[in-house]
């Protein structure tokens, strides 16, 4: 069992995976953590970003490791634990190099599918319900309004004591929103049959329980996907 969360950045989608999937007894799969571990990797090794081969060869040589502990996704890379490393200004900006290389994708995508030969999965990104699980048993896209994701962006590093300006955020996410939209491979977009959420002016337990009752609707799952 798959179920496929796509939307942009700043949408609330790790937090209504997280939740969705503690209510299901799912695995929970940040995607975009594996991106930034990666990213996180070819930064400490001073790989050249723009060199698709070299990306490419590091992916096939580095092992990520994501772990729920506590309601808390734990993210390793070789063993060594990034969890909070991953989520610096530099590996934010830079992220963008490794989702748009394709065969970096396809090694990534590769890990994410053998995931779910053996778990029930609640997965989230920019391009599960289109790219990585085509056939989910139940596809979401999450989006919020621009100025609404900036206002929770803000918020959540406010709370993490990182000083910042909300018109630089509303910039950096537009920007983002381009550069996921208007890559040549697994661009962000509504995959076919997606259940379309604007969660501008709802809470997120309003958002989880939406998707609970259109997953029971389609499969009549409760806990544990029984």
């Amino acid at each position: 069992m798959v179920i496929a969360i796509d939307g942009p950045a700043g949408s609330g989608k790790s937090t209504v995976a997280k939740l969705l999937a503690e209510w299901l007894g799912y695995l929970y799969v940040d995607t975009g953590a594996m991106y930034r571990a990666l990213t996180w990797k070819a930064l400490k090794e001073k790989t050249d970003l723009k060199d698709e081969d070299a990306l490419t060869s590091l992916s096939r040589q580095t092992e990520i490791l994501l772990k729920e502990e506590k309601g808390k996704l734990r993210v390793f890379v070789d063993g060594k634990e990034v969890t909070e490393a991953i989520r610096g200004e530099s590996v934010t900006n830079n992220a963008f190099y490794i989702a748009r290389a394709p065969s970096v994708r396809a090694e990534l995508v590769k890990q994410q599918r053998r995931m779910a030969k053996e778990n029930n999965l609640v997965m989230e990104g920019r391009d599960i319900g289109t790219v990585v699980f085509p056939k989910a048993k139940l596809k979401v896209y999450l989006d919020a309004s621009l100025k609404e994701r900036a206002r929770r962006r803000f918020l959540e590093l406010k709370e993490k004591g990182i000083k910042t300006d909300l018109e630089v955020i509303k910039k950096q996410l537009q920007a983002r929103d381009k550069e996921d939209k208007g890559r040549k491979v697994a661009p962000l977009k509504i995959a076919k049959e997606a259940f379309v959420i604007d969660s501008t002016k709802m809470k997120i337990e309003e958002e989880v329980d939406l998707i609970l009752r259109k997953w029971r609707e389609k499969y009549g799952a409760t806990k544990s996907g029984t």
